[in-house]
């Protein structure tokens, strides 16, 4: 659990996570989200450093499942494949428990932010694969 590989993928995938989670949420889709938002339930100044740590904790347990799941075939594409499937369990399943138990955002934002998150952790997968695939222990 707290091989070399599993560390460096938890720090690049962080790494990833906490830079596309900016670019995504922080730039790119500010205005969209806050148009079909219901209530404002943003702070005014995030806390930066819970995010970070937010961030890792993520990673961390993707790369450690995602290191289960490959059974020690690592590849960007199968990375993204693992990753999408957690953007699926996140932006589609508990977005549509959101949707029914919450008066979050509207069923546009929840069914954006269902495809924001199958790329997301996608591409955050992508990452942790590739770190495996460079860090893999070579037989031969």
């Amino acid at each position: 659990m707290f091989s070399k590989s599993n560390l460096l993928a938890t720090l690049a995938g962080g790494a990833t996570m906490f830079l596309l989670g900016y670019l995504i949420w922080g730039v790119a889709t500010v205005d969209f989200f806050a148009e079909h938002s219901l209530v404002n339930a943003m702070k005014e100044v995030p806390n930066m450093g819970l995010i970070v740590v937010g961030n890792l904790v993520q990673a961390f347990a993707l790369s450690t499942l995602y290191s289960k799941w490959a059974r020690g075939h690592h590849s960007m594409g199968q990375g993204f494949q693992f990753g999408a499937w957690v953007g699926v369990f996140v932006g589609v399943g508990m977005g549509l428990i959101w949707y029914a138990t919450s008066n979050w955002m509207d069923f546009t934002g929840h069914t954006v932010e269902a495809i924001i998150d199958i790329i997301y952790y996608g591409i955050a997968g992508a990452v942790i694969a590739l770190v495996y695939q460079k860090t893999a222990t070579k037989e031969g």
